[in-house]
C-alpha cells in the first residue's frame, strides 16, 4: 500500500514505535472545529476552501470535540515518561486529513499553537483515507465522517464518529467512558433483546453467565488502555476508565463483570443504569470522551457538555 500522498513528520515531537505505541488517528474535523470551513467546502468547492485556509493559515482553528481528549493523552505520556524515560508504550497521535498540503498548513499551525504533540500529519487525496490505518499501526480512529468510521470498523479497527459540539475541557487525569453492549462487548444480547424482548434477553444472560461476552469494536483499544493503566498503582494512575451500561446490575451485570475479569481489563468504576438516562452520571464523571452505540445516549451526553463518540 502506498504511503499517503503527503506525510509531514513533526520534528518537534519524539517519533514513537507503532509496534508498541497506542496509535490514535484523528481527522481534522474531530480535533478542531471546522464547521464553517466545511460548509464553505460543501457550498463553494475545494478551490475556494483551499484559498480560505491559505489566507487564514496563521489564524488558529478553535478546538473541536476530541481536542481535550488529545490534551489528556499527552498528560498520560508525560506521566509515563516521568516514571520511565525509555518507555515505548505511549500514545501516538497522527492526523489523517483529506486536506491538500496547501490547505493543511493551517492545521499544522493550529496544532503548534496549542502545543499538541501530533507526530505526523497525513494529507490524503483518496476518498477512503482508512486504507492508510493499517500501515500506521492505528489502534483507534476518530472521525467526523460516518462513511470513514464505517469503513474503519469493517476493516476491524476500533473507530467512532465524533459530533461537533461545545466542550468544556475537563481537567486531568484522562477519563474514558465505555458503553457495554456493541461497544466493549459484542451486540449478541442486544440482538436477543430485539427478537425476544427483555425476558428473552434475561434468560439468555442467565444461561450464558459462565461464558464471557463476545468482543465489541472497542475492546482492542480498551485493552491497550488497560495495559498502560497497569503501569501505575490505583491511586497514582493518570488514566481512569468507566463502564456505563444500560444493563441492570442485578440481572445482567454479573456476566459483564465476569467478562471484564476474564479479559483482565481493569475498570475503575462500573454503572449499571437499567435503562435510565446516562447524562446525569456522565456530567458527574466529566470524561474526556464517551463511547456509545446509542444515538439517544450520545444526545444525552452532548446535552451535558460531554465529548461523545458514536460507534455505529
Amino acid at each position: 500500500m502506498a504511503e499517503p500522498e503527503s506525510t509531514v513528520i513533526n520534528t518537534n515531537v519524539k517519533q514513537k514505535d507503532p509496534s508498541t505505541a497506542l496509535v490514535i488517528a484523528v481527522t481534522t474535523r474531530a480535533i478542531f472545529n471546522l464547521e464553517e470551513e466545511h460548509k464553505l467546502y460543501l457550498e463553494k468547492g475545494k478551490e475556494e476552501y483551499t484559498r480560505h485556509q491559505q489566507a487564514n493559515q496563521d489564524k488558529p482553528l478553535p478546538p473541536g470535540t476530541a481536542f481535550a481528549f488529545i490534551q489528556a493523552v499527552q498528560y498520560v505520556n508525560k506521566k509515563i515518561l516521568e516514571s520511565n524515560p525509555s518507555e515505548g508504550d505511549l500514545f501516538d497521535i497522527l492526523v489523517l486529513s483529506n486536506n491538500s498540503p496547501e490547505s493543511g498548513a493551517r492545521i499544522i499551525n493550529s496544532a503548534k499553537h496549542y502545543g499538541l504533540e501530533i507526530s505526523k500529519f497525513c494529507f490524503v487525496s483518496d476518498e477512503d483515507s482508512t486504507q492508510y490505518l493499517k500501515s500506521h499501526g492505528v489502534k483507534l480512529f476518530l472521525s467526523a465522517d460516518r462513511t470513514d468510521v464505517c469503513n474503519a470498523l469493517r476493516k476491524g479497527f476500533s473507530a467512532a464518529l465524533v459530533f461537533q459540539q461545545e466542550v468544556q475541557a475537563p481537567s486531568t487525569p484522562l477519563r474514558v467512558v465505555f458503553d457495554g453492549d456493541a461497544v466493549l462487548f459484542s451486540n449478541e444480547t442486544d440482538q436477543i433483546f430485539q427478537e425476544q424482548g427483555l425476558e428473552g434477553a434475561l434468560q439468555y444472560e442467565r444461561a450464558m453467565e459462565a461464558i464471557p461476552i463476545g468482543e465489541g469494536p472497542l475492546k482492542a483499544f480498551a485493552m491497550h488502555l488497560g495495559k498502560m493503566r497497569k503501569k501505575f498503582g490505583q491511586e497514582k494512575s493518570p488514566i481512569r476508565t468507566y463502564l456505563v451500561t444500560a444493563r441492570s446490575g442485578r440481572d445482567m451485570g454479573i456476566r459483564a463483570i465476569k467478562t471484564l475479569r476474564e479479559w483482565g481489563l481493569p475498570i475503575d468504576e462500573a454503572f449499571f443504569m437499567d435503562g435510565a438516562p446516562k447524562g446525569p452520571i456522565l456530567a458527574q464523571i466529566q470524561p474526556h470522551i464517551f463511547f456509545d452505540d446509542g444515538l439517544h445516549n450520545i444526545q444525552g451526553a452532548q446535552n451535558v457538555g460531554v465529548p461523545s463518540a458514536w460507534v455505529p
